[in-house]
Protein backbone atom coordinates (compact mmCIF):
# COMPACT_ATOMS: atom_id res chain seq x y z
CA UNK A 1 0.00 0.00 0.00
CA UNK A 2 2.94 2.44 0.78
CA UNK A 3 4.64 2.04 -2.03
CA UNK A 4 1.58 2.58 -4.76
CA UNK A 5 0.53 5.41 -2.66
CA UNK A 6 4.74 6.56 -3.03
CA UNK A 7 4.33 6.15 -7.19
CA UNK A 8 1.00 8.32 -6.75
CA UNK A 9 2.30 11.31 -4.75
CA UNK A 10 5.48 11.22 -7.42
CA UNK A 11 3.34 10.91 -10.38
CA UNK A 12 1.44 14.19 -8.75
CA UNK A 13 4.96 16.33 -8.14
CA UNK A 14 6.31 15.29 -11.38
CA UNK A 15 2.96 16.94 -12.78
CA UNK A 16 3.19 19.95 -10.94
CA UNK A 17 6.96 20.87 -12.09
CA UNK A 18 6.15 19.85 -15.32
CA UNK A 19 3.09 22.57 -15.60
CA UNK A 20 4.77 24.91 -13.25
CA UNK A 21 7.68 25.88 -16.41
CA UNK A 22 4.36 26.51 -18.52
CA UNK A 23 2.83 29.74 -18.82
CA UNK A 24 -0.48 29.89 -16.75
CA UNK A 25 -2.21 30.68 -12.84
CA UNK A 26 -1.77 28.36 -9.75
CA UNK A 27 -4.70 28.41 -7.36
CA UNK A 28 -6.23 25.99 -4.72
CA UNK A 29 -6.00 24.77 -1.04
CA UNK A 30 -4.18 22.84 1.31
CA UNK A 31 -6.02 22.15 4.42
CA UNK A 32 -5.54 19.39 7.69
CA UNK A 33 -8.85 18.05 9.73
CA UNK A 34 -9.42 16.21 12.47
CA UNK A 35 -12.55 14.00 12.86
CA UNK A 36 -14.14 12.90 16.34
CA UNK A 37 -16.25 9.92 16.69
CA UNK A 38 -18.17 10.13 20.75
CA UNK A 39 -19.74 6.77 19.71
CA UNK A 40 -17.79 3.89 19.68
CA UNK A 41 -17.69 2.06 16.62
CA UNK A 42 -19.82 -1.28 15.53
CA UNK A 43 -16.58 -3.79 14.09
CA UNK A 44 -13.25 -3.50 16.43
CA UNK A 45 -10.80 -3.20 13.06
CA UNK A 46 -12.41 0.59 12.93
CA UNK A 47 -10.79 3.21 14.58
CA UNK A 48 -12.63 5.20 17.83
CA UNK A 49 -12.44 8.76 19.23
CA UNK A 50 -10.29 11.35 16.94
CA UNK A 51 -8.45 10.92 13.39
CA UNK A 52 -6.88 13.21 11.29
CA UNK A 53 -6.15 14.13 7.99
CA UNK A 54 -4.14 15.79 5.52
CA UNK A 55 -5.54 17.01 1.80
CA UNK A 56 -4.66 19.17 -1.08
CA UNK A 57 -6.05 20.66 -4.16
CA UNK A 58 -3.80 22.99 -6.30
CA UNK A 59 -5.79 23.66 -9.17
CA UNK A 60 -3.92 24.94 -13.06
CA UNK A 61 -5.35 26.95 -15.36
CA UNK A 62 -3.75 27.86 -18.76
CA UNK A 63 -5.63 30.01 -21.43
CA UNK A 64 -4.77 30.72 -25.17
CA UNK A 65 -6.11 31.56 -28.80
CA UNK A 66 -7.51 35.08 -27.19
CA UNK A 67 -8.85 33.05 -24.28
CA UNK A 68 -11.41 30.75 -26.38
CA UNK A 69 -8.98 27.85 -25.53
CA UNK A 70 -8.26 26.20 -21.87
CA UNK A 71 -6.47 23.72 -20.39
CA UNK A 72 -7.53 23.01 -16.11
CA UNK A 73 -5.68 20.39 -14.19
CA UNK A 74 -7.11 20.12 -10.99
CA UNK A 75 -5.54 16.84 -8.73
CA UNK A 76 -6.46 15.82 -5.60
CA UNK A 77 -4.74 14.04 -2.84
CA UNK A 78 -5.65 13.19 0.69
CA UNK A 79 -3.73 11.23 3.78
CA UNK A 80 -5.45 10.14 6.42
CA UNK A 81 -4.37 8.64 9.82
CA UNK A 82 -5.99 5.20 9.95
CA UNK A 83 -8.08 4.52 7.02
CA UNK A 84 -5.66 2.90 3.93
CA UNK A 85 -8.34 3.75 1.89
CA UNK A 86 -9.08 6.91 2.57
CA UNK A 87 -5.30 8.31 1.55
CA UNK A 88 -6.06 8.53 -1.85
CA UNK A 89 -5.20 10.40 -5.17
CA UNK A 90 -7.40 12.05 -7.97
CA UNK A 91 -7.71 13.75 -10.88
CA UNK A 92 -10.87 15.76 -10.79
CA UNK A 93 -10.33 17.68 -13.59
CA UNK A 94 -7.94 17.37 -16.56
CA UNK A 95 -10.34 19.19 -19.47
CA UNK A 96 -9.16 20.78 -22.76
CA UNK A 97 -11.69 23.46 -23.44
CA UNK A 98 -11.82 25.03 -26.98
CA UNK A 99 -15.07 27.51 -27.20
CA UNK A 100 -16.71 29.51 -29.88
CA UNK A 101 -19.39 31.70 -30.47
CA UNK A 102 -22.16 29.19 -30.36
CA UNK A 103 -20.59 25.92 -29.30
CA UNK A 104 -18.43 24.91 -26.78
CA UNK A 105 -15.93 21.55 -26.93
CA UNK A 106 -14.09 20.13 -23.74
CA UNK A 107 -12.59 16.53 -23.80
CA UNK A 108 -10.36 15.01 -20.82
CA UNK A 109 -11.32 14.14 -17.08
CA UNK A 110 -14.17 16.89 -15.50
CA UNK A 111 -16.40 17.32 -12.97
CA UNK A 112 -19.60 19.04 -13.19
CA UNK A 113 -22.62 18.98 -11.14
CA UNK A 114 -26.58 18.74 -11.88
CA UNK A 115 -29.16 20.47 -9.56
CA UNK A 116 -31.47 22.64 -7.35
CA UNK A 117 -32.02 20.96 -4.46
CA UNK A 118 -30.26 21.09 -0.95
CA UNK A 119 -31.00 17.47 1.19
CA UNK A 120 -30.38 15.13 -2.13
CA UNK A 121 -29.66 15.27 -6.00
CA UNK A 122 -31.28 13.10 -7.59
CA UNK A 123 -30.29 14.07 -11.56
CA UNK A 124 -27.03 14.73 -10.53
CA UNK A 125 -25.48 11.67 -12.27
CA UNK A 126 -22.75 11.86 -14.81
CA UNK A 127 -19.77 11.96 -11.36
CA UNK A 128 -19.25 9.29 -8.98
CA UNK A 129 -19.31 9.61 -6.12
CA UNK A 130 -16.01 9.80 -3.56
CA UNK A 131 -17.75 8.82 -0.75
CA UNK A 132 -14.46 7.92 1.11
CA UNK A 133 -14.11 12.20 1.59
CA UNK A 134 -17.64 12.56 3.51
CA UNK A 135 -20.47 10.80 3.97
CA UNK A 136 -23.07 14.07 2.32
CA UNK A 137 -22.01 12.44 -1.15
CA UNK A 138 -21.44 15.70 -2.62
CA UNK A 139 -17.45 15.08 -3.33
CA UNK A 140 -16.98 13.26 -7.13
CA UNK A 141 -14.36 11.71 -8.67
CA UNK A 142 -13.51 12.78 -12.22
CA UNK A 143 -15.68 11.46 -15.20
CA UNK A 144 -13.73 10.72 -18.52
CA UNK A 145 -15.66 12.46 -21.25
CA UNK A 146 -16.34 14.62 -24.53
CA UNK A 147 -18.75 17.34 -24.36
CA UNK A 148 -19.99 19.63 -26.87
CA UNK A 149 -22.24 22.33 -25.95
CA UNK A 150 -24.21 23.83 -28.50
CA UNK A 151 -25.65 27.21 -27.52
CA UNK A 152 -28.66 28.88 -29.20
CA UNK A 153 -31.54 31.77 -28.13
CA UNK A 154 -33.75 28.53 -27.22
CA UNK A 155 -31.05 27.29 -24.42
CA UNK A 156 -28.00 24.91 -24.32
CA UNK A 157 -27.76 21.70 -25.31
CA UNK A 158 -25.00 20.10 -23.90
CA UNK A 159 -24.37 16.31 -25.71
CA UNK A 160 -21.97 13.42 -23.46
CA UNK A 161 -20.01 11.07 -24.60
CA UNK A 162 -18.93 8.89 -21.43
CA UNK A 163 -15.45 6.20 -21.97
CA UNK A 164 -14.87 4.43 -18.66
CA UNK A 165 -16.56 4.07 -15.42
CA UNK A 166 -15.79 5.45 -12.22
CA UNK A 167 -16.20 2.50 -9.39
CA UNK A 168 -17.55 4.40 -6.08
CA UNK A 169 -14.87 4.80 -3.31
CA UNK A 170 -15.68 3.36 0.00
CA UNK A 171 -14.44 3.70 3.30
CA UNK A 172 -12.00 0.94 4.30
CA UNK A 173 -12.27 -1.78 7.65
CA UNK A 174 -10.77 0.74 9.92
CA UNK A 175 -12.61 3.58 8.38
CA UNK A 176 -16.07 5.06 10.04
CA UNK A 177 -19.03 6.30 7.98
CA UNK A 178 -21.27 3.69 5.93
CA UNK A 179 -19.02 1.01 7.11
CA UNK A 180 -21.44 -0.10 9.37
CA UNK A 181 -19.54 -3.19 10.48
CA UNK A 182 -19.32 -5.02 7.27
CA UNK A 183 -16.95 -4.43 5.27
CA UNK A 184 -17.30 -3.74 1.52
CA UNK A 185 -14.92 -5.91 -0.96
CA UNK A 186 -14.39 -3.75 -4.10
CA UNK A 187 -12.08 -6.43 -5.13
CA UNK A 188 -15.02 -8.46 -6.20
CA UNK A 189 -17.33 -5.90 -7.15
CA UNK A 190 -19.31 -6.65 -10.35
CA UNK A 191 -21.24 -5.20 -13.59
CA UNK A 192 -24.13 -5.69 -15.60
CA UNK A 193 -22.53 -5.29 -18.34
CA UNK A 194 -19.99 -7.68 -20.02
CA UNK A 195 -17.48 -4.39 -20.84
CA UNK A 196 -17.26 -3.63 -17.10
CA UNK A 197 -15.84 -0.45 -16.26
CA UNK A 198 -14.98 -0.25 -19.85
CA UNK A 199 -18.97 0.29 -20.98
CA UNK A 200 -19.50 3.85 -23.08
CA UNK A 201 -22.04 5.71 -21.88
CA UNK A 202 -23.83 8.53 -22.76
CA UNK A 203 -25.87 11.70 -21.72
CA UNK A 204 -27.84 14.54 -23.30
CA UNK A 205 -28.99 17.64 -21.10
CA UNK A 206 -31.08 20.90 -22.35
CA UNK A 207 -31.17 23.78 -20.06
CA UNK A 208 -32.73 27.32 -20.59
CA UNK A 209 -33.71 30.47 -18.51
CA UNK A 210 -37.23 31.79 -19.00
CA UNK A 211 -37.69 34.84 -16.13
CA UNK A 212 -37.93 33.83 -13.65
CA UNK A 213 -37.86 30.27 -14.49
CA UNK A 214 -34.47 28.03 -15.04
CA UNK A 215 -35.44 24.73 -16.38
CA UNK A 216 -32.86 21.18 -17.04
CA UNK A 217 -34.19 18.18 -18.93
CA UNK A 218 -31.90 15.35 -19.10
CA UNK A 219 -31.26 11.80 -19.84
CA UNK A 220 -28.60 9.27 -19.32
CA UNK A 221 -27.54 5.70 -20.42
CA UNK A 222 -25.44 4.05 -19.17
CA UNK A 223 -23.64 2.04 -15.90
CA UNK A 224 -25.63 3.07 -12.86
CA UNK A 225 -23.37 5.34 -10.03
CA UNK A 226 -25.14 3.94 -7.37
CA UNK A 227 -24.29 0.29 -6.79
CA UNK A 228 -26.29 -2.41 -4.87
CA UNK A 229 -24.81 -4.29 -2.84
CA UNK A 230 -24.81 -8.71 -2.90
CA UNK A 231 -23.82 -10.31 0.06
CA UNK A 232 -20.56 -12.35 -0.45
CA UNK A 233 -17.18 -13.51 1.74
CA UNK A 234 -13.73 -12.78 1.34
CA UNK A 235 -10.39 -14.80 1.51
CA UNK A 236 -10.87 -15.25 4.27
CA UNK A 237 -14.48 -16.81 4.64
CA UNK A 238 -15.49 -13.14 6.54
CA UNK A 239 -19.01 -11.85 5.59
CA UNK A 240 -18.47 -8.76 3.15
CA UNK A 241 -20.85 -6.48 0.95
CA UNK A 242 -20.00 -7.01 -2.90
CA UNK A 243 -21.00 -3.36 -5.37
CA UNK A 244 -22.80 -4.52 -8.58
CA UNK A 245 -23.46 -1.87 -11.13
CA UNK A 246 -26.86 -2.13 -13.28
CA UNK A 247 -27.40 -0.57 -16.51
CA UNK A 248 -29.98 2.29 -16.05
CA UNK A 249 -31.80 4.31 -18.33
CA UNK A 250 -32.67 7.90 -16.28
CA UNK A 251 -34.64 10.99 -17.45
CA UNK A 252 -34.52 13.76 -15.14
CA UNK A 253 -36.09 17.46 -14.51
CA UNK A 254 -34.73 19.74 -12.26
CA UNK A 255 -36.44 23.54 -11.88
CA UNK A 256 -36.44 26.50 -10.68
CA UNK A 257 -38.60 29.38 -9.71
CA UNK A 258 -37.30 32.87 -8.50
CA UNK A 259 -39.81 34.18 -6.86
CA UNK A 260 -38.27 38.19 -4.76
CA UNK A 261 -37.20 36.70 -1.78
CA UNK A 262 -38.87 33.01 -2.39
CA UNK A 263 -36.86 30.13 -4.48
CA UNK A 264 -39.36 26.61 -5.45
CA UNK A 265 -36.84 24.19 -6.24
CA UNK A 266 -38.11 20.94 -7.71
CA UNK A 267 -36.18 17.91 -9.01
CA UNK A 268 -37.66 14.28 -10.62
CA UNK A 269 -36.34 11.50 -11.94
CA UNK A 270 -37.68 8.20 -13.98
CA UNK A 271 -35.18 5.61 -13.84
CA UNK A 272 -35.41 2.18 -15.69
CA UNK A 273 -33.20 -0.51 -14.05
CA UNK A 274 -33.21 -4.32 -14.96
CA UNK A 275 -35.59 -5.36 -12.23
CA UNK A 276 -37.28 -2.09 -11.86
CA UNK A 277 -38.44 1.30 -12.98
CA UNK A 278 -39.55 3.87 -10.10
CA UNK A 279 -40.25 7.74 -10.00
CA UNK A 280 -38.32 9.81 -7.21
CA UNK A 281 -38.75 13.95 -6.64
CA UNK A 282 -37.00 15.90 -4.14
CA UNK A 283 -39.07 19.56 -3.88
CA UNK A 284 -39.24 22.59 -1.75
CA UNK A 285 -39.05 26.36 -0.87
CA UNK A 286 -36.13 28.72 0.31
CA UNK A 287 -37.58 31.71 1.77
CA UNK A 288 -34.54 34.93 2.65
CA UNK A 289 -35.21 37.20 4.83
CA UNK A 290 -32.62 40.14 3.58
CA UNK A 291 -30.97 42.44 6.09
CA UNK A 292 -32.45 40.93 9.25
CA UNK A 293 -32.54 43.66 12.90
CA UNK A 294 -31.84 46.24 10.90
CA UNK A 295 -27.96 44.60 9.58
CA UNK A 296 -26.18 42.74 6.64
CA UNK A 297 -27.12 39.38 7.66
CA UNK A 298 -29.74 37.32 5.75
CA UNK A 299 -31.41 34.47 6.94
CA UNK A 300 -32.87 31.57 4.96
CA UNK A 301 -35.85 28.99 5.96
CA UNK A 302 -35.77 26.14 3.84
CA UNK A 303 -37.83 23.25 3.54
CA UNK A 304 -38.00 20.31 1.32
CA UNK A 305 -40.03 16.88 0.47
CA UNK A 306 -38.29 13.70 -0.33
CA UNK A 307 -40.68 10.63 -1.85
CA UNK A 308 -40.10 7.73 -3.91
CA UNK A 309 -42.47 5.28 -5.20
CA UNK A 310 -40.67 2.11 -4.29
CA UNK A 311 -41.47 2.98 -1.19
CA UNK A 312 -39.55 0.00 1.62
CA UNK A 313 -38.32 -1.38 -1.19
CA UNK A 314 -36.05 1.84 -2.08
CA UNK A 315 -32.34 1.72 -2.00
CA UNK A 316 -32.01 4.89 -0.28
CA UNK A 317 -33.38 6.36 2.67
CA UNK A 318 -34.69 9.64 1.24
CA UNK A 319 -38.01 7.37 0.15
CA UNK A 320 -40.84 9.79 2.08
CA UNK A 321 -38.67 12.21 4.18
CA UNK A 322 -38.86 15.98 5.29
CA UNK A 323 -36.09 18.58 5.37
CA UNK A 324 -35.67 21.43 7.41
CA UNK A 325 -33.32 24.16 7.69
CA UNK A 326 -31.45 27.94 8.35
CA UNK A 327 -28.44 29.79 6.38
CA UNK A 328 -27.47 32.06 8.12
CA UNK A 329 -24.80 34.65 6.10
CA UNK A 330 -23.65 37.40 8.24
CA UNK A 331 -22.31 38.91 4.45
CA UNK A 332 -19.22 40.17 6.55
CA UNK A 333 -16.10 40.62 5.37
CA UNK A 334 -15.18 37.03 6.89
CA UNK A 335 -17.79 35.35 5.06
CA UNK A 336 -18.95 34.02 8.33
CA UNK A 337 -22.31 31.51 6.95
CA UNK A 338 -23.57 28.94 9.09
CA UNK A 339 -26.54 26.08 8.02
CA UNK A 340 -28.59 23.93 10.32
CA UNK A 341 -30.74 21.37 9.46
CA UNK A 342 -32.49 17.72 10.02
CA UNK A 343 -33.82 15.45 8.23
CA UNK A 344 -36.53 13.65 9.51
CA UNK A 345 -38.12 9.96 8.13
CA UNK A 346 -41.78 10.26 7.91
CA UNK A 347 -42.19 6.30 8.43
CA UNK A 348 -40.11 4.98 10.59
CA UNK A 349 -39.34 8.39 12.73
CA UNK A 350 -35.41 8.15 12.14
CA UNK A 351 -33.71 11.60 12.08
CA UNK A 352 -30.30 13.15 10.85
CA UNK A 353 -29.25 17.04 12.08
CA UNK A 354 -26.21 18.25 10.88
CA UNK A 355 -24.69 21.87 11.60
CA UNK A 356 -22.19 23.63 9.50
CA UNK A 357 -20.15 26.86 10.31
CA UNK A 358 -17.25 28.66 8.17
CA UNK A 359 -15.38 32.04 8.58
CA UNK A 360 -12.26 33.15 6.82
CA UNK A 361 -9.47 34.01 8.86
CA UNK A 362 -7.43 36.90 7.43
CA UNK A 363 -6.69 36.50 3.48
CA UNK A 364 -5.82 32.79 2.73
CA UNK A 365 -7.11 30.77 5.59
CA UNK A 366 -11.09 29.53 6.09
CA UNK A 367 -11.91 27.27 9.29
CA UNK A 368 -15.03 24.78 8.81
CA UNK A 369 -16.88 23.19 11.53
CA UNK A 370 -19.35 20.60 10.85
CA UNK A 371 -21.64 18.27 13.22
CA UNK A 372 -23.37 15.58 12.41
CA UNK A 373 -25.65 13.53 14.29
CA UNK A 374 -28.02 10.66 13.88
CA UNK A 375 -31.13 9.54 16.18
CA UNK A 376 -33.22 6.80 16.34
CA UNK A 377 -32.22 4.81 13.58
CA UNK A 378 -34.64 1.41 13.34
CA UNK A 379 -33.22 -1.60 12.93
CA UNK A 380 -35.19 -1.78 8.80
CA UNK A 381 -33.83 1.50 7.64
CA UNK A 382 -30.86 1.92 5.52
CA UNK A 383 -29.31 4.52 8.04
CA UNK A 384 -29.23 1.92 10.81
CA UNK A 385 -25.49 1.54 10.10
CA UNK A 386 -25.10 5.05 10.43
CA UNK A 387 -26.08 4.90 14.19
CA UNK A 388 -23.00 5.09 16.27
CA UNK A 389 -21.43 7.28 13.16
CA UNK A 390 -21.99 10.92 14.72
CA UNK A 391 -19.12 12.89 14.40
CA UNK A 392 -17.74 16.88 14.82
CA UNK A 393 -15.39 17.94 12.12
CA UNK A 394 -12.98 20.97 12.01
CA UNK A 395 -10.94 22.21 8.91
CA UNK A 396 -8.40 24.50 8.54
CA UNK A 397 -7.16 25.12 4.82
CA UNK A 398 -5.07 27.60 3.61
CA UNK A 399 -6.56 29.38 0.14
CA UNK A 400 -3.10 29.81 -2.48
Amino acid sequence: MFLKFKIVIDIFIILCLILNVQAGEWSGYIAGELRYFPESPLSADQYNDFNSSFSAQPEYRHEWDEGYQTFTFVPFIRVDQYDSERSHFDIRELTWLKAASDWELRVGLRKLFWGVTESQHLVDIINQTDLVEHSDMEEKLGQPMINLALIRDWGTVDLFLLPGFRERTFPGKEGRLLNGGIPIDTDQTRYESGAEEKHVDWAVRWEHTLGDWEIGLSHFSGTSRDPRFLQGKNGTGQLVLIPYYEQIEQTGLDLQITQEDILWKLEMISRHEPTDHFTALTGGFEYTFVGVFETDADIGMLTEYSFDDRHDHAATPFENDMMFGMRLTLNDIQSTEFLGGAVLDMDSHASFYLLEASRRLGDSWKLTLEAYIYANMSTDDLAYGFRNDDFIQLELAWYF
